[in-house]
């Protein structure tokens, strides 16, 4: 709390001082041009939060099949495999784990549960119309889960011009994927889109020889259908989903007595977002927007047979107001449902029914006296009935420009999560031989960060700078735990401290209208405790570089990107002894180095890609513990650091069909 009074009180002074600043005659200007250009679709935000958009344009310059695959060039967030077994991914930002980053679509807050390790692979690419990804505390609008972050996905529009997009995707592993998106204009006021999705791979791939297949297939079937509504004052947007997904995996046919991985998933899903403006001089609207989630899961993890079914429903109820240029006002009501049921066959039957429901209110108050001073200070209160408390959050975001060169932004703010008991987060878990020992409680932790863009004339262009850094320091935290027993994988309550430190500094300099290069460098210092001691987080990198090309000669008929990352080692969990005596694995991973390009042919209609990834052909040597005996209590799938595929070659063609 220190932090955040100390925060408010440079808001306060920094205002203040922009304020007679600011007492200025004004004069008449002649005519200005302003000529701007979003290279490759990318764009810093440049509003009070900090952070990037990567548009289609971006989106593009790699195979992108989906959103966890989306993040190619982003120095900011690792999309990483957590298990060999089932395929699980997920997001890191800040150096700390996707569960503390807030996701939405389209500005609502998706409900993960169980699906919370493939659910990077339920937006498929061609889908999406862009990508937010914003750091550190973000707006209490959405809710209290955001602690490190925010990602928002945008989709195509159901009133972008009529047309039929269509992709198609082959890869050297087999993979084939199909997608469409056709929209059409009923009338003035209405129109619609259907976004249509199909995967499979028909690969079972060992290339290291154990005996295992490197990842899981997967056959995807995913469609979404979404409509829009306008008249006058009032907006309404809605639309539905389906998903049915089946992953195979775990030992190949050939070994007698195969240790399977069997999922299959299905996913509902319905939203609504009514708005209606009240006044326009003063920007007063009110708007009403909800969700309905249902998500089954069933799952064979050799001996362990796993079921989730979860049902969420979220709504929220929004005012805003604009009292003058200076000051504006958004309040709201809340309120969250969600309904697991969820159960574990292992030697005997184990049943689980979580309820919770947590009303919740929030006011948010933004002041504005200048263009160079931006202050907004939120507050929500949300009760969970799971927990019979109630979580206050507090948050405050400053943006600051010095100079036309230099701008400043600091935030500062908790954060809340509710995890979903007990096997269901951490359900990928139990494809280990370790036993799973879940006592999942509430999370909460401290984010405060400050981050600053430096525009510098070099040569005709300008070289932009950003410079930030972010602190996060949890109260509570579920710790999987690893070091504890070599026969258990423990997630309990954090008992001492937990913190990370997050240092970034990236370059982006256009050498022409054709060529750009992002560079940038991040360093993680991750620190949690783990039986008494104060030990580095493992499997988290300590460092990462990028460097990242972009050219498009021939007036951008031909496009070439290349991306080299640089992924620092890190601490391993506390290695045992094998039943031979030897060590399980080493006390440390190395960094590694990874290579991607693509090749694009632009033509009117349609665009033909070729690239590859992984061109270093590194992986991860023995990502799974013990391959030959999975039955024992030292088979171990689940410490992933590196790239579980070697190279992967791959080709498509997109068409855009008016």
């Amino acid at each position: 709390m220190k932090r955040f009074i100390f925060l408010c009180c440079i808001v306060l002074c920094s205002t203040d001082m922009l304020a007679q600043q600011d007492t200025v005659k004004s004069s008449t200007l002649g005519t200005v041009t302003v000529k701007s250009q979003r290279t490759a679709g990318r764009s810093r935000m440049g509003g009070i939060e900090n952070g990037v958009n990567l548009g289609q344009a971006e989106l593009f310059r790699a195979a992108c099949c989906n959103l966890g695959e989306s993040f190619v060039n982003s120095a900011s967030v690792d999309v990483n495999y957590i298990d060999a077994a089932v395929g699980a991914r997920q997001i890191k930002l800040l150096g700390l784990s996707g569960q503390y980053v807030q996701m939405l679509n389209e500005g609502l807050p998706t409900s993960l549960g169980a699906s919370m390790p493939y659910a990077l692979g339920y937006v498929p690419g061609a889908w999406m119309k862009s990508i937010s990804v914003s750091k550190g505390a973000s707006s209490v609008k959405n809710g209290p889960q955001s602690i490190t972050g925010q990602i928002n996905v945008e989709y195509l529009k159901p009133e972008d011009a009529p047309s039929m997009q269509v992709n198609l995707y082959g890869d050297s592993r087999l993979k084939t994927e199909f997608n469409a998106a056709i929209n059409r204009h009923l009338g003035k006021n209405l129109s619609t889109i259907l976004l249509a999705h199909y995967e499979h791979d028909f690969g079972h791939h060992d290339d290291d020889g154990d005996l295992w297949h490197d990842s899981p297939a997967i056959r995807q079937l995913n469609l979404q259908n979404r409509w829009k509504y306008a008249k006058g004052r009032y907006i309404m947007h809605a639309g539905i989903g389906y998903l049915q997904e089946q992953r195979e995996g775990g030992q190949m046919l050939t070994v007698a007595n195969p240790f399977r991985v069997l999922l299959d998933a299905q996913r509902g899903e319905a939203y609504m977002k009514h708005a209606y403006l009240l006044n326009y001089e003063h920007n007063t609207n009110i708007a009403f927007l909800a969700n309905a989630y249902y998500y089954s899961l069933d799952g064979i993890f050799g001996p362990k047979v796993f079921n989730s079914d979860h049902l969420s429903f979220t709504s929220r109820l929004v005012l805003e107001h604009d009292f003058n240029e200076d000051h504006s006002l958004s309040t709201g009501l809340s309120f969250n449902c969600d309904r697991l049921d969820e159960s574990l066959l292992r030697t005997t039957a184990l049943n689980w029914q979580t309820r919770d429901y947590a009303p919740g209110f929030y006011a948010q108050y933004t002041y504005m006296p200048s263009y160079k001073l931006t202050a907004m200070a939120g507050l929500r209160a949300d009760y969970s009935s799971l927990y019979e408390r109630t979580f206050i959050t507090p948050r405050l975001h400053l943006k600051w420009t010095l100079t036309d060169w230099m701008t400043v932004r600091l935030s500062s703010g908790k954060g809340f999560r509710t995890p979903f008991y007990y096997f269901t987060e951490y359900h990928y878990l139990l494809a280990s031989g370790r036993q799973l020992q879940p006592d999942a409680t509430f999370e909460e932790a401290w984010n405060s960060g400050i981050s600053m863009d430096f525009y510098v004339p070099l040569g005709k262009k300008k070289l932009k700078l950003n410079a930030e850094y972010y602190y996060t320091d949890f109260i509570h935290q579920n710790v999987v735990d690893y070091d504890a027993d070599p026969t258990r994988i423990i997630i309990h309550d954090l008992t001492g401290s937990s913190f990370s430190h997050t240092v970034e500094v990236d370059a982006f300099y256009d050498f022409s209208d054709e060529l750009n290069i992002l560079s940038a460098f991040r360093y993680n210092y991750v620190r949690c405790t783990y039986g008494g001691q104060l030990l580095e987080k493992p499997l988290t990198s300590r460092y990462k570089g990028l460097v990242t090309l972009n050219w498009k000669p021939m007036m951008a008929l031909w496009q070439f990107d290349v991306t080299l990352s640089l992924n620092g080692g890190g601490r391993m969990p506390t290695p045992y002894l094998l039943a031979d005596g030897t060590p399980s694995w080493s006390t440390e991973f190395p960094a590694f180095l990874q290579l991607s390009a693509q090749v694009t042919r632009e033509f009117r209609h349609f665009s033909l890609y070729i690239g590859g990834e992984n061109l270093t052909n590194y992986r991860q040597p023995h990502p799974i513990i013990n391959a030959a005996n999975p039955w024992a209590s030292d088979f171990e799938p689940t410490l992933i650091w590196g790239p579980v595929h070697g190279i992967m070659a791959y080709a498509g063609i997109r068409m855009n069909i008016k």
